[in-house]
């Protein structure tokens, strides 16, 4: 008998984490890529789907879980900028997404991320990370 009580692992929410930002990078990426945009609002997407994550890996409710939250999405904001700025130069270099990935260097990228992202990109960015922390937290404001 399973049971259902039982504390989670914390191996759990850290790979649930881990394939869930690799994942929705590559799906924001390929989304930008259709659309020729940043389509920096799939940053708020990212905030909600770690702080779901982590609800259903049982994560202790609080800070931590806030704070893992946040580091979720900002991994899954800086891998989706890299793959959006790596597609584009390798498709004018005519390497494959990932080809160029790996032959992009951090202030390249830093540099094209820099110039792609407007203001209100900016914003969506900011917006998702703090909402993946108000998300995450557990805590209930007072009525």
């Amino acid at each position: 008998m399973i049971d259902i009580k039982a504390r989670p692992s914390r191996w759990l929410a850290s790979a649930l984490l881990v394939l869930g930002s690799g994942g929705f990078a590559a799906a924001w990426i390929l989304l930008a890529l259709i659309r020729d945009r940043q389509c920096s609002w799939m940053a708020v997407l990212a905030a909600l789907d770690a702080a779901l994550l982590l609800r259903l890996a049982r994560a202790p409710a609080g800070w931590p879980r806030a704070l893992a939250a946040v580091a979720a999405t900002a991994a899954t904001i800086v891998l989706a900028n890299w793959g959006i700025a790596a597609a584009q130069v390798g498709r004018l270099l005519g390497l494959l997404p990932w080809e160029s990935a790996l032959r992009l260097g951090p202030r390249y990228a830093w540099t094209l991320a820099g110039l792609a992202n407007r203001p209100a990109d900016l914003a969506w960015l900011a917006a998702a990370l703090l909402l993946a922390a108000l998300a995450a937290s557990g805590r209930r404001p007072a009525p």
